[in-house]
């Protein structure tokens, strides 16, 4: 139990916690939109809902009120395209509201010696490159 217990209260495991729950709101949120914004906006071109957009791949298809298919082979491609659209919202906003501004902290918060560093690296490899233009000349 002891083992158990150090394995919970590690930090990680606590982390991924919350990451899965702010997932589970974050994905609400992102249906929210698609349906309450985007399918609008799609339906102006079309059906209201992408899920009414659909292809009969076989024979006549018969769709019963229950939405189940009797006779032929329906594609419900709109409901992938919904689905796509919902990936491609939340990756945008997972890469611009936490990615892209945690790289930039990151990138303003180096310390002073991770900047000497950086520094003298760079002049090493400044003076290597005037050593060999100087070692080429000579020969």
């Amino acid at each position: 139990m002891k083992g158990f217990k150090e394995f919970l209260l590690r930090g990680n495991v606590v982390e991924l916690a919350v990451a899965v729950v702010i997932g589970a709101a974050f994905t609400n949120i992102v249906n929210a939109f698609v349906k309450g914004v985007i399918n609008p906006i799609v339906g102006v071109f079309g059906a209201k809902d992408l899920a009414a957009y659909s292809s009969c791949l076989k024979g006549p298809c018969e769709v019963t009120a229950a939405g189940e298919v009797t006779t032929g082979i329906l594609i419900l491609w709109g409901s992938v395209l919904s689905a796509v659209l919902q990936f491609l919202i939340t990756a945008a906003v997972v890469y611009f509201c936490l990615i892209l501004p945690m790289t930039t902290y990151a990138a303003r918060r180096k310390t002073p010696a991770e900047i000497r560093a950086e520094a003298e690296a760079k002049e090493v490899l400044l003076l290597t490159e005037i050593r060999d233009a100087l070692v080429t000349r000579t020969l």
